[in-house]
This record gives C-alpha cells, sequence and structure tokens, in this order.
C-alpha cells in the first residue's frame, strides 16, 4: 500500500510517497521551506503544494511539531500561536479533498524506525529523540507508541524549555561549537534518564546525520542508537501512521 507522508517542521515541510509495507520511500522527497508566519491556512497551503506536485490521490498521513490528540494541536509548538485548539487533520484534509491522518512528528520518525529501522525488536522502553528547530520525542514500551511525550517541553535551566538550551536551532543561534553543544545535548539525555531511565535512546532528525562531531560528548548510561531513516524517518513514520499505529 502506498501512503503520501509529509513531515511538517519549523523549518521545512517535506514530502514523498512511500510503501507502508516495506518502508521504502518511493520518490525523491519535494521540500518547501515553513512559510513565515506559519499560521494554519499558510501550512494547510503547502500540504496542497506538496499533495499536488505528486498528483496525490490517496491517503495521506502527516507529522506535526507539537502534541497531536485525536487530530487537534494541544499546543503551538515552533509554529504560529493560532495553530492553539485547531483541528488539524480536518483542516488538512477540507484543503486536499483527501483523507489526511496527523501525529506528532517525533511519533512518527519513532514509528518509522520501531517498525523497519534500529528499533525494530528492541523490547523494553525506548526514547527517540529527534533535533531540530526544538527537540521532539517518541516514547515506545515493548514496541507500543505511547503518544505524545514532549520531553524537550520539560523545564530545564531558569525555568526554560530544555529544548530553548539545547535544540540544533539553538547551536547555529548561540554559534555554539558541535563539542560545546554536545555537551548541552548531553546534559538532556541525563535529564531523560533520570525521569524515565529508557533502555535505548535513537537519535533522529536534522542533526543525527552529523552524530559523529558530538558523539563523544555524550557519556549517558544508555545505549544511544543513530537513527537508520535519520532525517527521513518523519515521512516514513507519517505514512505509517496514516494505516494505522500498529
Amino acid at each position: 500500500m502506498e501512503i503520501l507522508g509529509i513531515d511538517i517542521g519549523g523549518s521545512g515541510i517535506k514530502g514523498a510517497p512511500v510503501n507502508v509495507e516495506t518502508g521504502k520511500q518511493l520518490e525523491e522527497r519535494f521540500r518547501i521551506p515553513t512559510p513565515q508566519p506559519s499560521t494554519p491556512e499558510a501550512v494547510a497551503n503547502v500540504i496542497k503544494e506538496i499533495v499536488d506536485h505528486f498528483n496525490w490521490q490517496g491517503p495521506v498521513g502527516c507529522g506535526f511539531p507539537t502534541i497531536i490528540s485525536h487530530g487537534k494541536a494541544m499546543a503551538h509548538g515552533n509554529l504560529d500561536k493560532s495553530w492553539l485548539g485547531v483541528q488539524v487533520d480536518q483542516l488538512f484534509s477540507d484543503k486536499t479533498g483527501l483523507d489526511v491522518t496527523v501525529v506528532n512528528d517525533a511519533d512518527a520518525a519513532g514509528l518509522a524506525e520501531m517498525k523497519y529501522g534500529v528499533g525494530k525488536d528492541k523490547s523494553g522502553l525506548v526514547v527517540m529523540i529527534t533535533i531540530g528547530t526544538g527537540i521532539g520525542s517518541g516514547v515506545f514500551y515493548n514496541g507500543q507508541l505511547l503518544p505524545n511525550f514532549e520531553l524537550g517541553q520539560l523545564k530545564y535551566k531558569n525555568g526554560k524549555k530544555i529544548e530553548k538550551y539545547a535544540a540544533d536551532s539553538v547551536r547555529k543561534k548561540q554559534d555554539l561549537s558541535f563539542s560545546a553543544w554536545g555537551k548541552r545535548f548531553n546534559e538532556f539525555l541525563h535529564h531523560v534518564n533520570v525521569i524515565c531511565a529508557p533502555d535505548y535512546f535513537i537519535i533522529g532528525g536534522g542533526i543525527s546525520k552529523k552524530l559523529d562531531k558530538f558523539e563523544s560528548e555524550i557519556d549517558v548510561e544508555v545505549p544511544v542508537l543513530l537513527a537508520q531513516f535519520q532525517n527521513g524517518a518523519g515521512i516514513i513514520g507519517a505514512a505509517v501512521s496514516a494505516n494505522g499505529i500498529k
């Protein structure tokens, strides 16, 4: 079965058709910068543009960068504040005329890794961390998704969200070296380990392909695995979500 997967991020929105039986991306991904301001109408127009690019007529799965409950945005994440309370799946379905499923973006990335990637057959508590504009997290217990664990929203120094201290966007904004930023990310992993003591961390998102530049700073006593699909996991997992989370 083929489903169009779309990954919505703070800086870019990208999509591609996916074979959900094999986890294979069937065409080169199509990416459009996230509109500024990233209002519901502006983002919905980009979703329609991606659907039209592939001349898509079937089901669509979208990973969305905040807490999603029954298709509704319960926060706005790194997007425009007007997203709060929006029924995202209905908005995108109305815009495209297609059946659209919407889930948390890090949950989507985790689904891809647990079904087809480095998390396959991993038991116990597995925490997928996606690093980009913010910090996303997908949590799985014995392969089953526990949705909407937004660990990047935890309060840390001076009461700020920890993603405001350790996201990749902060590294870029503050012009931090990978070593200096890696120490911050290591603090985040230790913080999560104190909270829930996972059996594995899986690291994904845009910066995952540069893990070699900061992995020497990571000393948490939990196996840290590099996401097999790296920044492409969100597209694949979004497609999987539209096929039913299994």
